[in-house]
């Protein structure tokens, strides 16, 4: 029974961090052209040879640094969503958002040698790979049955549908069409 009413959740937060694994798989190849456009290979090489020069633990800081220095912005986000900028706040927690998964996949890719050295961080590396991939086996069948569902629509199979629910979805999507 309980397994039962905790299923909702465990998909929820499934989803969640295949959109967080999502970000990160599609920022960081944005990242790596930005820093093939502008000179940040440059700051690339300079950022890993002083980081060679460091321990672990310190290059864990280096890691750590985008997390604070963004920190700000997400707390204008929130002050925003206080004072009814709903637009603004949006706005600016998706940015928050994306710069911190581009930066952070930016400043790993640079110390993840030293800090897959630490013990602690490649189990927790391993982990967190392992949750990905449980997480994606959970939603998996969900979206296959979303993929089904809406192509069985696009070929006018409306079996176990109400009239009125296909009468909908269809003048949704002329409307989507049209403009």
């Amino acid at each position: 029974m309980l397994r039962r009413l905790l299923q909702p959740f465990w998909v929820l937060l499934a989803i969640i961090f295949l959109i967080e694994a999502w970000l990160w798989d599609h920022l960081e190849p944005i990242v790596a052209r930005i820093v093939a456009a502008i000179p940040l290979r440059s700051l690339k090489h300079w950022l890993a040879a002083r980081i060679e020069t460091l321990s672990p633990m310190l290059t864990l800081v280096v890691f750590l640094v985008p997390v604070v220095l963004l920190f700000p912005l997400k707390l204008l986000g929130m002050w925003l969503l206080m004072h009814h900028q709903w637009k603004l706040a949006l706005v600016t927690i998706i940015f928050g958002k994306m710069a911190g998964v581009g930066i952070t996949a930016f400043i790993f890719d640079v110390t993840r040698a030293k800090l897959l050295q630490m013990g602690w961080f490649a189990w927790l590396y391993d982990a967190v790979l392992t949750l990905r991939r449980k997480a994606a086996e959970l939603v998996d069948p969900i979206k296959q049955r979303i993929r089904d569902v809406i192509s069985d629509l696009f070929r006018g199979n409306t079996n176990g549908w109400s009239s009125r629910v296909v009468r909908q979805i269809l003048r949704f999507r002329r409307s989507v069409q049209a403009r």
